[in-house]
């Protein structure tokens, strides 16, 4: 029996998944919950701007694919089978978070808010700390840094003997992958901006990082896993995450040529 094998029945018969499960399950129901009820008091006055329901569906898919890293049976899986483990690094960590960010969150709630609170909310938004982990170097650091850490490391191997290092790296997975989402695309609004062009320029840093950390764990697979299970681990965080940076890169692309296209002024021609 190999050692991942002989670590991933420890995962199985030692932890407490019901725990887990609880833990990360009473926030993602929240989670949708709350961000409902944000849209029915948002649809119940006339005077608003009913809410977009695709917005809706990226929360609800979002939540879902997010809470599946962490929950259920590709959670469970995950602990055996490193394939299955980074199908839910894409889940939690780009997907997932890209959804979310196409949901709009914050322009709902400044909606639903009242004005004291809207204020309040703004004020926090404004704040050097949320200028600094809002970013693009540094979401970039704490996203692909991130992976760096865990995937060359023994960080992968311990966080299975862990619980509370288990638990700790798949929030850090999540938050870092939805503030990097949020530092490349401005859905929501943005009080600390950055030009495009710096943006693009950050991410072309990004994907070469997530790019050749793939290739490293294909030729240098984490302590413990099978060769085999890290191969396809790494082709699918190789070209799944192309796939998610391809969305990220038409969105981005599609705002700046939308405010950068010269504008056309209608001519009126008299007789």
């Amino acid at each position: 029996m190999s050692g991942w094998q002989e670590v991933g029945n420890f995962m199985l018969h030692d932890f407490p998944f019901p725990f887990t499960d609880v833990l990360f399950g009473i926030p993602a129901v929240l989670a949708i919950v709350l961000y409902l009820a944000g849209v029915f008091k948002n649809n119940r006055h006339a005077s608003r701007r009913q809410w977009p329901w695709i917005r809706t569906m990226f929360w609800f898919f979002g939540v879902l694919l997010s809470a599946s890293a962490v929950i259920g049976p590709i959670a469970e899986a995950s602990h055996g089978n490193f394939t299955v483990h980074m199908m839910g690094h894409l889940f939690l960590g780009m997907l997932g978070p890209l959804l979310l960010a196409l949901a709009a969150p914050m322009t709902l709630l400044l909606r639903v808010l009242s004005v004291h609170h809207a204020r309040q909310l703004c004020r926090l938004l404004k704040s050097r700390l949320s200028k600094f982990y809002t970013h693009p170097v540094t979401a970039t650091f704490l996203n692909i840094g991130g992976l760096w850490l865990l995937y060359t490391t023994d960080l992968y191997m311990t966080m299975h003997h862990q619980l509370w290092l288990h638990v700790l790296v798949h929030i850090h997975v999540f938050v870092a992958g939805y503030l990097f989402t949020i530092s490349l695309l401005y859905i929501d609004p943005v009080f600390h901006r950055f030009s495009y062009i710096y943006r693009t320029l950050v991410f072309i840093v990004a994907l070469a990082g997530h790019g050749i950390l793939s290739k490293y764990i294909y030729a240098y697979p984490p302590e413990g896993v099978p060769l085999d299970q890290a191969r396809t681990g790494a082709m699918l965080m190789y070209y799944g995450g192309d796939a998610v940076d391809l969305v990220i890169i038409i969105l981005l692309f599609k705002k700046w040529f939308q405010v950068t296209r010269p504008r056309t002024r209608a001519v009126s021609v008299t007789a």
